[in-house]
């Protein structure tokens, strides 16, 4: 008997031993699977379903915009594969963010958390999840357009669900997004595979003299490129969380040579199968061009198109939630942001407060009318971000030559990305000029002010009033200050 309590007492010493807590940090939950569906889920959102005539107006021809498509991809691959560099080099979460920091210091970090988590994640969260919603509510008001205020309330209800998932779980999150993802790949393989077939059977009419009539001049080219990159937005999106990436040096830079130009062969061949079907004067008619291919080609079975393009809108839309929360909880971890917003749930293991700050900033996007606009004019910013950390890039090679580089891309590539960039900022605003531009700079550096102030000199008063509601919100959630992985 005494023998049996011993081997008992035993095996509970050595369960606990097995059980031992994980560090309340952020867990290495991303495999290269989950990297690919990363990229390839929130670069893939409605856009190629719904409007890829934005390249096609600007060249005005078929050949060329075949040729823009594919430009466009390779550009998106040269700029990853400089992020694959940082992303080697410096393995912190959040993006540009700790390159900018790395290579400049605090304020152009500042300023990049300051635009993106204020204006430009949230109201592009907002805008595909609007688009979710749109295409939900459809089916139940044919024959008009759905109440905006029925739109909103979907939208609020998809961002709920959206942000609930990712505060509960990485794991789970990951999954949702390979879900999303595989449901995005059936119906571009469907409208590839319908192309294939059309074309087999002599539907060649429209690619004949495909260069006629083209628009050859720098400016049209130039917008074509800005609206063809514009659709590959999101290859930089493994950076934000390269601190929960498995085998990071491995699985990083594979995601992105298999994930960007799978992106790249699916876009160009899912124009042309639209191009089988529809005149370029028919492409630029429509509404929603994959819903006018699958009226035309797929009938009576047209309605997989709208089913699986809002599983595609909802996929990119956790896909971003899922990359901005973990921008939020390095700005906060910096002291950039709220500390709380660094902080890690007890129990998920997850970078909640930041997820549900996002969720709520989102939202409040949501009641305005139309903030498509707002996001036009901040896409300069975007890669006016995306120059200066390629920059920072290659001043590092000179300024933090100690730093290992298990990737090193050679010289030419960040040169030749610095100078599309420095090309994408000025094209919009030369092109067509607009005060609005000179808002969006303004409201770039009126980041300054609050990082002088709450930051930088770090006034008494402040932290009378965050430091209790640094301890509510601790004790409300259930989350503590990230702790150092055991070496």
């Amino acid at each position: 008997m005494e023998e049996t309590n011993l081997r008992k007492r035993r095996g509970e010493v050595q369960s606990i031993q097995s059980n031992e807590p994980k560090t309340t940090s952020l867990q290495k939950e991303v495999g290269l699977i989950s990297g690919i569906c990363i990229i390839v889920g929130t670069i893939i959102g409605s856009g190629i379903f719904i409007s890829p005539k934005s390249v096609l107006r600007n060249t005005a021809a078929v050949g060329p915009c075949l040729i823009v498509w594919a430009a466009c991809g390779v550009l998106a691959t040269l700029g990853a594969l400089c992020f694959a560099e940082l992303g080697t080099m410096i393995t912190k979460s959040g993006g540009e963010y700790p390159y900018l920091m790395e290579a400049f210091g605090p304020i152009p970090a500042y300023l990049f958390s300051w635009t993106s988590l204020i204006v430009m994640r949230p109201s592009s969260f907002a805008i595909i999840c609007l688009s979710f919603s749109e295409y939900v509510a459809a089916p139940f008001y044919s024959g008009c357009n759905p109440p905006a205020v029925v739109v909103k309330c979907l939208a609020a209800a998809a961002i709920l669900v959206i942000v609930t998932v990712n505060a509960l779980s990485v794991r789970l999150g990951s999954y949702v997004q390979n879900v999303f993802t595989a449901a995005k790949l059936i119906i571009v393989a469907i409208i590839i595979i319908s192309g294939i077939v059309l074309l087999a059977q002599g539907n060649t009419k429209n690619f004949e003299n495909s260069f006629e009539g083209a628009e050859v001049s720098v400016g049209a080219i130039g917008l074509a490129f800005y609206n063809g990159l514009w659709a590959y937005d999101g290859w930089n999106q493994l950076n934000y969380i390269t601190e929960e990436l498995r085998n990071p040096f491995r699985n990083l830079p594979l995601s992105i040579v298999i994930g960007i130009p799978l992106v790249t062969v699916c876009y160009i061949l899912m124009n042309i199968s639209y191009f089988t079907v529809m005149t370029p004067t028919e492409l630029l008619q429509s509404q929603a061009v994959a819903m006018t291919f699958g009226d035309r080609v797929l009938y009576p079975a047209s309605w997989v198109v709208p089913l699986f393009v809002a599983f595609s809108t909802i996929g990119a839309a956790n896909g971003s939630c899922f990359t901005a929360g973990r921008l939020i909880y390095v700005a906060g971890r910096e002291g950039h942001m709220l500390k709380v917003l660094s902080y890690i749930s007890v129990k998920r293991l997850t970078p909640a407060p930041a997820i549900i700050f996002h969720g709520i900033i989102t939202i409040i996007y949501i009641i305005p009318g139309d903030i498509n606009a707002l996001v036009n004019y901040f896409s300069f910013a975007a890669w006016l971000f995306y120059g200066m950390t390629i920059l920072g890039l290659v001043v590092m090679r000179f300024t933090r030559k100690e730093l290992e580089r298990p990737i090193k891309v050679p010289i030419v590539i960040p040169v030749l990305v610095i100078i599309i960039s420095v090309f994408l900022i000025l094209a919009p605003i030369i092109s067509e000029p607009a005060w609005e531009y000179l808002y969006c700079v303004l409201f770039i550096l009126s980041g300054l002010i609050f990082y002088f102030l709450f930051v930088y000199s770090k006034f008494r008063w402040t932290q009378r009033i965050s430091n209790p509601v640094t301890m509510y919100l601790q004790m409300l959630m259930e989350v503590v200050p990230p702790e150092e992985e055991p070496k």
